[in-house]
C-alpha cells in the first residue's frame, strides 16, 4: 500500500517546522516547501522531502502538488518593514487562491489553512470566539483576513474539503519572537507600559501542530474556523513574574505611562517608514501591554477533540531551557 504524502508550506518556519516534525513522528510522509534563499529546515528528517519554491508562482505548483493527499498551508508574510501593501496581499490573500486553484486542478481533496486571531484586531469584549466580528488593525491582519475568507469560500462552496485554524499567541522552544520578553526579564530590564494587567493567551506550538492534524483528519468537519489556544489566560504581570522567579531575578517593577508611549510609538513608525527600517518602538508593541487578548476554544474541543497538553509553567521552563542551551540567555 502506497503511503499518502502531505504538503506543508512555510515548512522552515517556527510553526511549519514543528508541524513537519510531528507529521514525520507519526509516520506521515511530508513534502516541505521552503522559500528559495530563505530560512532552511533546521534538520534532515526521515520521510520529509524538502522542495524550494514560491507557492505564489503557479508554474511550480503542478509538480509541487503531484501525488499529494492534502495541504497544510502555513506560509505567510508576517509583519516586516519595507514591504508595500501589495506584497502582503500577493502572499497572504492572492497566493491562497493561487494555491487552492492548483489543488483543484491536481484533484486534492483536503486543505487546512493557517490564519491568525489577529484578524479580529482589538478584542472589545474578551473572550473572543469564532463569531466575533472581523476588525483587522494593520495590513498583515487585513490581508490574512482576506486570505481566510478566500479559503472559507472554497470550503463552504464544496470545491474542496478543509478548515481554517486561527492560532493564539504561539510560543514554545525555538521561538525567537518571545526571546526579547524572556531575555529582558531574565536580565532585569523588562518594564510595563501601564499596570501590566492586560491578559495574554498563548498556545504551545506543539499543541498547535496537533490541531492542524486534527483538522485534516476530521474529514466530516468542513468549512469551519477554529481558534486554537491553551487553557490558561493570565495577566502579563503574572507571566513576567513567573519568568523572573524561574530565572531567580527580581520581578519587573517599572511602569511607564500609556499615552506618551503610544505617541512615541507613532512617531517612531512615521520616522522609520520612509527608510524601510524596523522602528525601535511602535504602537502595536504598546498594545501588547494594554489590550486584553483571551479566546474561547470550546468549538475546537467539541468538533475536533482538541486539548491543550502543555501548562504555562512547564512551557516557560522548556523555553528558558532552549534559550539557555542555545546561548540566547
Amino acid at each position: 500500500m502506497i503511503k499518502e504524502r502531505y504538503l506543508v508550506t512555510g515548512a522552515a518556519g517556527f510553526v511549519g517546522g514543528n508541524l513537519v516534525r510531528l507529521l514525520a513522528q507519526r509516520g506521515i510522509l511530508v513534502r516541505a516547501l521552503v522559500r528559495p534563499g530563505g530560512q532552511k529546515m533546521a534538520e534532515d528528517i526521515e520521510g520529509v522531502e524538502v522542495v524550494e519554491g514560491d507557492f505564489c508562482d503557479p508554474t511550480i505548483l503542478p509538480s509541487l502538488l503531484k501525488d499529494i493527499a492534502g495541504v497544510y498551508h502555513i506560509a505567510a508574510l508576517f509583519r516586516q518593514q519595507g514591504f508595500p501593501e501589495e506584497v502582503f496581499r500577493r502572499v497572504n490573500a492572492e497566493g491562497v487562491k493561487t494555491l487552492l486553484d492548483a489543488c483543484l486542478d491536481a484533484g486534492i481533496k483536503r486543505f487546512i489553512h493557517c490564519s491568525t486571531v489577529g484578524v479580529l484586531g482589538h478584542i472589545e469584549q474578551p473572550p473572543a470566539d469564532e463569531n466575533t466580528p472581523y476588525q483587522p488593525g494593520d495590513v498583515y491582519q487585513q490581508t490574512k483576513m482576506e486570505g481566510e475568507l478566500i479559503a472559507l469560500d472554497y470550503f463552504r462552496s464544496g470545491k474542496i474539503g478543509g478548515n481554517v485554524i486561527r492560532p493564539g499567541m504561539v510560543y514554545g522552544p525555538g521561538d525567537m519572537r518571545t526571546l526579547k520578553l524572556f531575555s529582558m526579564v531574565a536580565k532585569g530590564r523588562f518594564f510595563y507600559v501601564g499596570e501590566g494587567m492586560a491578559t495574554v493567551h498563548f498556545v504551545d506550538v506543539r499543541d498547535l501542530a496537533f490541531s492542524f492534524i486534527l483538522a485534516m483528519e476530521h474529514k466530516d468537519v468542513n468549512g469551519e474556523v477554529f481558534i486554537i489556544a491553551g487553557d490558561t489566560v493570565l495577566p502579563l504581570r503574572d507571566l513576567a513574574k513567573m519568568i523572573a522567579d524561574k530565572c531567580e531575578v527580581r520581578e519587573p517593577w517599572l511602569k511607564l505611562p500609556v499615552k506618551p508611549m503610544q505617541w512615541a510609538g507613532g512617531l517612531c513608525e512615521a520616522l522609520c517608514a520612509p527608510f524601510g527600517i524596523e522602528p525601535p518602538l511602535y504602537r502595536r508593541r504598546v498594545d501588547f501591554f494594554t489590550k486584553d487578548r483571551s479566546f474561547n476554544t470550546n468549538k475546537a474541543k467539541r468538533l475536533l477533540g482538541f486539548t491543550s497538553k502543555q501548562t504555562v509553567s512547564a512551557e516557560v521552563d522548556d523555553i528558558l531551557h532552549w534559550y539557555k542551551e542555545h546561548g540566547h540567555i
